[in-house]
């Protein structure tokens, strides 16, 4: 059951986040992609800070040994934003959307060689799938090799978003109300120093209570989900069933922008879409040949005796030798594929 809440958890964190791309493309017709980036995060943080004195179960509280967590994952969420809401003026919302999904690239690879999360062949290859796609996407035509700035720009934020996935997950523990307000505070203002700093004016009081209302869906809810998920599945697992955002955002752009497809756009959704689909396959597969229990019973007839129980499932190796004489049953319950908290989302 917890399981089940937690995938539940990361598709709507996912469904909230994809009304971002097309809607603060929309937005950005009279808001600074800067001062953009600092509104979407402080809405997320005023949204939960609210929702968080309705609540009086808020979990365990930061302490000092989370601070370089908290410093990166802050610092990463000032970056990521600010490139994707510059990505987003050169290039399509739809192309944008798509290559949004690279962060699930970047997520596994980092949770992999700093975290140290298992990856199985089936997401090395998935992995490869999205990143062909993202390339594909990246290119300006089919008859042209040079690479659109505005999706570089996107796949720049998708890396910060992959890191700072894997620092939250550290602290994914703690209490999701105070991860989530940290985030969107901090954020929020360290981008509104920047965008202040730059010139950027200061957007009509109507146009910052949008923004502010879609930072507190597309960011504040969507973190808020997306770190309770991951922390049960893990930063890998949650960012494979986050790919569903990419898709529904697309879908977004369709109808609000009515944007002309190329067949290069279509070549790269197809391989996409193939490579999504063993994401969260392999996701699905891992999960089901862990969670189950073996049970031996056997009786002696009181002669003391030693004996060796092996159980292989191509990744653990578990042997238990013990000496007795009596009746028993021995019970093994693999180790679920939650991942090891050494190694989190996003928005």
């Amino acid at each position: 059951m917890k399981q089940v809440r937690a995938i539940f958890n990361a598709f709507l964190a996912a469904v909230f986040y994809a009304v971002n791309v097309p809607l603060s493309k929309l937005f950005l017709q009279q808001v600074g992609p800067t001062m953009m980036a600092a509104l979407l995060y402080l809405g997320a943080g005023i949204g939960i800070g609210a929702l968080s004195l309705l609540n009086r179960e808020k979990g365990e509280k930061l302490s000092k040994t989370d601070l370089p967590y908290v410093l990166g994952m802050i610092a990463l969420d000032i970056a990521a934003p600010i490139l994707l809401m510059f990505g987003l003026r050169l290039a399509s919302s739809a192309n944008a959307s798509l290559l949004s999904n690279f962060e699930i690239v970047a997520t596994t690879i980092i949770a992999l060689f700093i975290f140290h999360e298992a990856v199985s062949l089936r997401l090395w290859i998935a992995i490869g799938l999205i990143t062909l796609s993202s390339i594909l996407l990246s290119f300006e035509g089919a008859d042209s090799f040079r690479f659109s700035y505005g999706s570089l720009l996107v796949l720049g934020a998708t890396v910060c978003w992959g890191l700072e996935n894997n620092c939250t997950r550290n602290i994914s523990s703690k209490s999701t109300y105070e991860i989530v307000i940290l985030k969107g505070i901090f954020s929020g203002l360290g981008s509104l120093v920047i965008a202040l700093l730059t010139g950027e004016s200061i957007p009509a009081i109507g146009d910052i209570l949008k923004v502010l209302l879609l930072g507190f869906v597309a960011y504040g809810l969507s973190i808020f989900l997306y770190v309770r998920a991951q922390n049960v599945l893990g930063a890998a697992k949650t960012s494979a069933y986050y790919a569903v955002a990419p898709f529904v955002g697309a879908f977004f752009s369709f109808i609000l922008w009515k944007e002309k497809l190329s067949g290069m756009y279509f070549a790269a959704l197809i391989v996409m879409i193939a490579g999504s689909i063993l994401v969260v396959l392999d996701t699905l597969i891992r999960h089901h040949a862990h969670a189950h229990t073996h049970t031996f019973t056997h009786t002696h007839d009181g002669t003391t005796h030693t004996h060796t129980i092996t159980h292989t499932h191509g990744h653990d190796h578990f042997i238990t030798e013990e000496t007795h004489g009596h009746h028993h049953t021995m019970a093994e319950l693999d180790r679920l594929s939650a991942p090891q908290h050494t190694q989190e989302g996003h928005a």
